[in-house]
């Protein structure tokens, strides 16, 4: 068995996956390097880098060493597990195995027919959030043996996400100016001038939901949908929310799925 790694030796390897994750974003390596420098950081058994495509409403796998059964797990089911609600927040630091209540582990199928049948005894499941709020993926590390407390390595891993996220994040390091040049939608074209998301927010609006409920929907936190809802009031030149519902309605836009 290798000896544990110090807590030197853990940030030294957290550098080192930082380096990584700036290479992988600016297209340099790939985000397989990542997760190579990962191992170094907490030893593990399995891991996958993935990024969320909200078009199509699942997860596509960027570097990973699950089986094939657990991998498409993660790409199209793992968002409707009940236990994705829980490590979505932006708030959590991760969610590691060994926390997870028992009445959960029971509920989720992850767990049940993924994890449980390859032995995993420990790691952890990381949502990656960009900086402007957007949910942009998602790491997830497995081990067949439990991890030691005090545990350096949680700490450490969490402090990476914002390098992580980058590292999945298709629109890292792009200028707005450039994102919205390179978008055949332009704002010119779109209803009322509202961005893609602006769209889907108030999408989410004629349905009645709240600002909580439309962040569990698209994946952003509740202040991110409070600040969209603001700027559509103000580019519709609206009062309310009612009354940017009834106009996306006029419109014909409604919420998808």
């Amino acid at each position: 068995m290798a000896a544990e790694r110090s807590t030197a030796d853990i940030l030294d390897a957290a550098v080192h996956v930082r380096e990584a994750a700036r290479s992988a974003t600016s297209g340099a390596t790939g985000v397989d390097t990542v997760l190579a420098a990962l191992s170094e950081v907490m030893e593990y058994d399995h891991a996958s880098l993935a990024r969320w495509d909200p078009l199509r409403r699942r997860h596509t796998t960027l570097a990973g060493s699950y089986p094939d059964d657990a991998t498409a797990y993660i790409e199209t089911r793992l968002h409707h597990d009940p236990v994705f609600p829980v490590l979505r927040s932006p708030a959590r630091g991760g969610l590691w195995f060994r926390d997870v209540p028992g009445q959960l582990l029971a509920a989720s199928p992850g767990f049940q027919e993924v994890l449980s049948p390859l032995g995993i005894e420990d790691g952890v499941a990381q949502c990656l959030f960009a900086a402007d709020g957007r949910y942009v993926g998602m790491l997830n590390v497995s081990t067949r043996r439990p991890r030691h407390a005090p545990d350096p390595a949680r700490a450490v891993v969490t402090l990476l996400t914002e390098a992580l996220a980058a590292a999945v994040d298709p629109r890292a390091g792009t200028p707005p100016e450039e994102i919205a040049a390179a978008d055949p939608a332009t704002d010119a074209r779109r209803p009322g001038g509202l961005s893609p998301r602006e769209l889907q927010v108030l999408a989410e609006l004629t349905a009645g939901r709240t600002n909580r409920e439309i962040a569990e929907r698209l994946y952003i936190t509740p202040r991110t949908v409070g600040t969209h809802v603001e700027h559509i009031l103000a580019k519709l030149d609206l009062p309310n929310r009612a009354a940017a519902a009834a106009r996306a309605a006029a419109w014909g836009i409604e919420p998808s799925g």
